[in-house]
């Protein structure tokens, strides 16, 4: 099935039906009074949070949702049927927002969660509503009131506890299908990774849900490469793994510009707590090794992890940081809030 992450949708709730003007005509009932039923009410659109979903997909081949009108009121004091509602099935972890891509409506992050897009209008009033001991014989009838039509965007944002960061052939996907069951894409080449990647990641006897997005690259925040578009999949994650190449030149360059791109994306991203891991260090002697990771250090400010997606060499010991992290970051009845780094 193919990612897709964002998607615009127009939406439109369905308007009330139009009450009708009526009177009661029958054999010896000499005054039949008005008998003019009430519209029927217009169709909800809503938006449901449902299992089994990963990708706005299905958004790209239906674009439009369209609730029915209700029916018109008739005669003998019948209402018109109600117009039916219709449902956006959403994966877990979507936002919705309006036209402008900036106004949140709604952050959907659980199961079972919804919330109403536009409300159906309510059906107009038949003669019958407006008899009165001064007005025995009303001719006049409510129009329904017109339903909501609206332009929206969902965009999903993965729910995982870390997440991935570094440059392309950073080892992110190689780290990712080490440490659980997903299975991504592995190449010698830039950019492999075309859209996230979720994996279930185990420790010590306990689960966490890892992230991996494509690489980042300098500039990516002015739309280098494949941009900053998948930065959004880690704003609710609770740490983030920057990885560093250790067969690189400069491992110190490659963590400032993942970090500038972090930042230029957003201050919460930037902020996050994040652990510092150099990888591929089975392609390395120890005077390398040290030589690499004391550069590492000075310029991130963080105690760097040595490892090696490959060999296994030091992943306990960095997943075991990362699920410190996650604990931290969980709110205690104690506590006021989230742990903050």
């Amino acid at each position: 099935m193919k990612f897709l992450d964002l998607a615009k949708v127009q939406i439109r709730s369905g308007g009330g039906g139009s009450g009708c003007v009526s009177f009661r005509r029958e054999k010896f009932i000499e005054y039949g009074g008005p008998d003019g039923g009430d519209g029927g009410r217009g169709g909800d659109v809503w938006a449901e949070v449902v299992d089994g979903l990963n990708t706005l997909i299905d958004f790209r081949f239906q674009q439009h949702f369209f609730a029915n009108s209700g029916q018109p009121g008739m005669g003998q004091g019948r209402t018109g049927k109600d117009g039916s509602t219709v449902t956006l099935r959403v994966p877990v972890g979507t936002e919705i927002l309006d036209e402008d891509q900036e106004t949140v409506i709604a952050d959907l992050t659980e199961v079972g969660q919804r919330v109403l897009l536009a409300k159906g209008g309510n059906g107009g009033w038949g003669n019958l509503q407006f008899k009165s001991s001064t007005n025995q014989a009303p001719r006049r009838a409510n129009a329904g009131q017109p339903g909501v039509e609206r332009v929206i965007w969902l965009r999903l944002k993965l729910i995982a506890d870390a997440g991935l960061a570094g440059l392309p052939n950073a080892g992110k996907s190689t780290f990712l299908a080490a440490t659980s069951n997903a299975r991504p894409k592995i190449a010698d080449y830039p950019f492999t990774t075309l859209h996230p990647n979720l994996g279930v990641v185990g420790v010590d006897a306990r689960e966490f849900v890892m992230a991996d997005i494509p690489g980042l690259i300098e500039g990516a925040s002015e739309g280098r490469g494949l941009g900053d578009q998948f930065l959004g999949h880690v704003e609710r994650c609770a740490v983030l793994l920057q990885l560093v190449d250790g067969t690189s030149e400069d491992v110190a360059e490659d963590w400032r510009i993942i970090d500038h791109e972090l930042d230029a994306y957003s201050h919460d991203v930037a902020i996050k707590p994040r652990v510092v891991a150099l990888n591929k260090i089975d392609a390395l002697d120890e005077e390398e090794r040290a030589e690499k990771k004391a550069a590492l250090e000075q310029i991130s400010g963080r105690p760097v992890y040595m490892i090696s997606a490959v060999s296994g060499e030091g992943m306990q010991t960095v997943l075991r940081a990362l699920l410190a992290r996650i604990d931290k970051s969980k709110p205690t009845v104690e506590d006021d809030g989230p742990w903050q780094p």
